[in-house]
């Protein structure tokens, strides 16, 4: 079972050493963490929240998971773990409020039953949880704070001559040192760790506020995604598969006070007139969860024996649902690279090659993510009338032209750039090389 380390005696002098020490039990922490058990390395993960407790993260948020982590969830023991239903995504409808046009992706034109799936955070939060309590080796620190970096004379062990990362965290008894071969900072946006290693990030914020919720309408989910574009921000529909929509309803951050004020009735009449009818009248909503639009990209993603992953290294606009994916694929492609440096027989997992090699394999799928996700943002939300035409005509291209799909279906099923071998199958090859 998982040694958890909460009840330890906990003080400064004390000390304990990992090949990998990962800080952050969200959605792509917990899934290294996994990934790494694989490989029968002595790896600890610091977590904020107590046993028994999910993070914050694994609320009523849906996430879409593209084939690729679908694949890599399904391969760590993850998905199986689930104990409520999956939405599939067989479809993916695309619209602009106000101008013509639409795109209709449908996974059998690509002889795929589905481009992925709709997961509830919280369900996802309790299946990494129960595959967490599986791992033998896994060293859990929770509830533990970061607290920063640790002095020098901690990083270098006088006998082997080999360098560690030390850090500073703190619990209910005080503070301890650990360290590692490798940090790997997976504390999400406001990354605690990124900010001690000196790691600048550049941030834009995208004037909207997000509102998220579970959506019941007259009509049940069919396997359609809907994405619906608008001057305020997009309003989307996910096929849950509790016979629900996931609602994302973007509002200008001016608007924001008074739409989170509506009651229900209200706040779905809003939500009905920037949608449309396409899935019938809107009956009921549960409780109402809101999170700023924002895109903060750190201006590098490894240090000396550290790398960031997932949030931390790049939060991006939700529009296109690629933010975890994309995380998810740092995290394998991390496990991927240590996987391949064990079988050269070269132990030491946060050498700067290694590092240098998982910072390039990466940098073609999140630049091309990134820019996805921000074109997609800024081009949906631009008001300018002399942009509609040029929307219009974008949207009639993509609906009708095989090769402006197949890159935008690639894309959207995780297969951008250097896709680590656990996200992949046979059959997604031709399309990820067009993606």
């Amino acid at each position: 079972m998982t040694s958890d380390a909460t009840q330890q005696s906990s003080h400064a002098a004390v000390h304990a050493s990992h090949d990998v020490l990962i800080v952050g039990g969200g959605l792509v922490g917990a899934s290294l963490a996994i990934a790494l058990d694989r490989l029968g390395l002595d790896v600890g993960l610091v977590e904020a929240a107590p046993p028994g407790a999910l993070p914050a993260v694994f609320d009523e948020r849906n996430l879409s998971f593209a084939e690729a982590t679908v694949n890599a969830l399904t391969a760590l023991g993850v998905l199986s773990k689930l104990r409520a239903p999956a939405g599939s995504i067989r479809r993916i409808h695309i619209t602009r409020r106000g101008d013509f046009g639409r795109a209709v992706l449908d996974a059998q034109r690509y002889g795929r039953e589905e481009f992925g799936r709709i997961v509830v955070a919280r369900d996802f939060g309790e299946a990494l949880e129960a595959r967490l309590a599986e791992l033998p080796r896994l060293h859990r620190y929770r509830p533990v704070r970061f607290v920063g970096l640790a002095d020098q004379a901690h990083e270098r062990d006088g006998d082997a001559g080999s360098e560690w990362r030390a850090i500073r965290v703190a619990d209910g008894a005080g503070e301890r040192v650990l360290r590692a071969r490798l940090l790997v900072a997976a504390d999400g946006t406001r990354s605690g760790v990124r900010e001690a290693l000196g790691i600048g990030a550049d941030e834009h914020d995208y004037g909207q506020t997000l509102f998220v919720t579970r959506l019941r309408s007259e009509r049940a989910p069919d396997g359609t995604a809907y994405e619906r574009l608008g001057d305020e921000g997009p309003t989307a529909l996910l096929p849950r598969g509790d016979r629900h929509y996931g609602l994302i309803h973007g509002v200008a951050n001016a608007d924001a006070d008074a739409v989170a004020a509506l009651d229900e009735a209200a706040f779905l009449a809003r939500a009905q007139e920037a949608f449309g009818w396409r899935a019938g009248r809107f009956l009921a909503c549960g409780a109402r969860s809101l999170y700023p639009a924002i895109r903060v990209l750190a201006r590098t993603t490894i240090a000396r024996r550290a790398v960031l992953v997932g949030n931390a290294a790049q939060t991006i606009h939700p529009i296109g649902a690629q933010g975890f994916n994309l995380g998810l694929r740092d995290a394998m492609t991390l496990a991927e690279l240590i996987e391949e440096s064990m079988a050269a027989n070269q132990r030491d997992c946060g050498g700067q090659e290694l590092l240098q090699r998982y910072a390039q394999r990466r940098g073609e799928d999140r630049e091309r993510t990134v820019k996805f996700s921000d074109g997609l943002a800024r081009l949906g939300s631009n008001e300018s009338g002399l942009m509609r035409p040029l929307r219009s005509l974008g949207l009639f291209a993509l609906d009708r032209l095989p090769t402006a799909q197949s890159m935008l279906v690639g894309g959207a099923m995780g297969y951008r750039g250097d896709v680590p071998a656990i996200c992949r199958d046979a059959a997604a090859a031709e399309i990820g090389a067009r993606a």
